[in-house]
């Protein structure tokens, strides 16, 4: 994996791990019976959106860890692939 292989997926796993932390924790404006005139009942109190861009780098980070230990430590290989996919040469 070079540099750019390694950047382009960081930025996908962030994404990923930051759709995945999102609705963690957010409590809508009817839970809290705080609803503002003219906003959406479900709109939340707090989104916490730092805390949760925090979250996702560290879990984009750890995913990014995981997916070099696939590609290089030998998990994943073209001929593998092809014993999975049972193409033959």
């Amino acid at each position: 994996m070079n540099w750019f292989t390694g950047v382009a997926s960081y930025i996908i796993l962030w994404f990923l791990a930051l759709f995945i932390v999102l609705p963690i924790g957010v409590r809508g404006q009817a839970e809290e019976d705080d609803v503002e005139h003219g906003s959406e009942t479900g709109a939340p109190v707090d989104s916490m959106i730092v805390k949760k861009a925090i979250w996702a780098t560290v879990l984009a980070f750890v995913l990014l860890a995981l997916l070099y230990q696939i590609v290089h430590g030998g998990w994943l290989t073209w001929d593998r692939m092809a014993q999975w996919m049972r193409i033959r040469d």
